[in-house]
């Protein structure tokens, strides 16, 4: 064992036990957060406008702040995107994180100083809380290859500006930059193809321990590697040994994953965004993940179905339940106040406070009133993967058709499969009845004859990396949403070419 595998296991053990102290009283770390950020932003514009002064329980801030996305503090961010100081928090931001809103056009989210900890030190904890539960941590003294964004920042009025991941790139401790891969002039290479070429380039022969990343990117190097090489990853670097992902759900992609590895490996979801890290996996048996209460953020929940309520219902975490769908609203030391960050997640437990990512907020289907979501739709598809094992999923979206004849509307499914079903039509079958156990407004619709069955229409080998493409967003942090409410993703996937 190596001397960073052997230093990293009592300082797990330390970081373990620092943090069971807020895990132990999550409600307390809540409140103590939620006093910090409003003493501290009292004197910022957004404060002074909000009355934060006169701020003192949560429901004075209810009634005080109200939900809002980027669109609605879009004025506040572009004051701080031109260099006005304590906007909405004091001083200026060190970084602003660049990143694509799906009806924002172009998002810029404020990294202040006492936020860039929250995302630094919690990817740092995840790892460490893998060491601890596990004692593995061998890894470390190989080489470790996170596929992320350029590194390359702009400036804007005083403040540097890029991709999340490659901002985060900046502050990779010290210790691991040894052995990081790939070089800093690669990571720079903008052209997701070309950087990928360079990557397995510089990582082919490398001792690669721990690798991270976006599935379906990842999955793309995987695919490149085997096909230069003809073996499988376990072969190509036999050391691999942790998997450590984020973005999406992992679920659809982890048979044709695993396979191409050729066995099983230990992995780490984690859940982080532009607006903060929120939660990682703290346990090899539970895929769930613990919600982060002592990190600079305060989390405030909506039930999924009163977020578009003129006044919906914001919980605080003493006051959630399980296994209810919750919009996720958080406030924190970034400068963010009641933000809206899109996603909707469900408290598998709440000793300790435990989530799974549901969905996204604006990501559903309810063009006939079945209001199907993410989580729905990926546990069908899961669901009947598993009972066709032959079946090779690489991608899929799910879009409204609306008939304009005498024939019923129907979801379409767009799917590209390595290796499509046998029969597609018992395959088409399984999926919608699994849609129907899971949605019980889908299964009336269906039983009541207003909608047809789902139909699959299968796309070629490479539709999706072709459409990604052509939107510019190929590779990094960019993801495929799951579902729409209109055609414009199906119209777009079905209009490219593939190469």
């Amino acid at each position: 064992m190596g001397v960073k595998a052997w230093l990293s296991k009592p300082l797990a053990a330390y970081m373990h036990k620092k943090n069971q102290r807020w895990i132990e009283s999550p409600v307390e770390a809540q409140e103590a957060i939620f006093k910090s950020l409003i003493e501290k932003a009292q004197q910022t514009s957004f404060g002074r406008d909000h009355s934060f002064s006169k701020i003192k329980t949560h429901a004075d801030f209810v009634d005080a702040v109200p939900v809002r996305d980027y669109e609605g503090l879009k004025d506040y961010f572009n004051r701080v995107k031109e260099g006005d100081r304590d906007v909405l928090w004091p001083g200026k931001p060190l970084y602003l994180a660049k990143t694509s809103g799906t009806t924002s056009g172009t998002k810029y989210i404020p990294i202040t100083q006492d936020s860039i900890s929250n995302h630094i030190n919690s990817a740092r904890d995840a790892l460490l809380t893998y060491i601890y539960e596990t004692g593995k941590s061998q890894f470390l003294d190989g080489k470790l290859i996170f596929l992320s964004g350029s590194p390359v920042l702009e400036d804007f009025n005083g403040i540097k500006t890029g991709r999340l991941s490659g901002i985060s790139n900046h502050h990779v401790p010290a210790y691991l930059r040894t052995n990081q891969l790939p070089s800093y002039e690669t990571n720079c290479i903008e052209d997701w193809e070309t950087k990928l070429d360079q990557i397995i380039e510089e990582t082919i022969d490398q001792d690669m321990t721990l690798i991270s990343g976006i599935p379906p990117w990842v999955q793309m190097y995987f695919d490149k590697l085997m096909q230069q090489t003809g073996k499988q990853i376990k072969d190509v670097f036999p050391n691999f040994s942790l998997f450590v992902y984020g973005g999406v759900n992992f679920e659809p992609y982890r048979p044709k994953l695993f396979e191409s590895i050729g066995q099983e490996v230990d992995s780490i979801e984690t859940f982080p965004a532009s607006e903060g890290f929120f939660a990682y996996q703290n346990r090899q048996n539970d895929k769930s993940l613990l919600l982060l209460l002592n990190s600079g953020i305060f989390f405030e929940f909506i039930p999924a179905e009163e977020y578009f309520n003129d006044n919906p219902t914001r919980l605080t975490i003493a006051q959630v339940e399980p296994n209810v769908n919750y919009a996720l609203v958080v406030s924190s030391n970034a400068g963010l106040w009641s933000y809206s960050i899109g996603d909707t997640v469900k408290f598998t437990s709440v000793n300790p406070y435990k989530v799974v990512v549901s969905g996204r907020i604006k990501h559903f289907i309810s063009a006939f009133g079945e209001h199907v979501i993410g989580e729905e739709v990926e546990k069908a598809m899961q669901r009947t993967i598993n009972k066709f094992p032959a079946v090779e999923l690489v991608e899929f979206t799910v879009a409204p058709f609306v008939s304009k004849d005498k024939g019923k509307s129907y979801h379409e499914w767009l799917v590209e499969f390595s290796n499509p079903p046998g029969n597609l039509e018992i395959f088409e079958e399984e999926l919608n009845a699994q849609l129907q156990k899971l949605n019980s407004y889908y299964n009336d619709l269906i039983t009541g004859n207003i909608l047809s069955k789902l139909k699959i229409r299968p796309l070629p080998l490479g539709s999706f990396r072709s459409y990604m493409k052509s939107q510019g967003k190929l590779g990094g942090q960019n993801k495929v949403p799951r579902l729409s409410n209109d055609r414009n993703l199906a119209d777009g996937l079905l209009s490219v070419k593939t190469s």
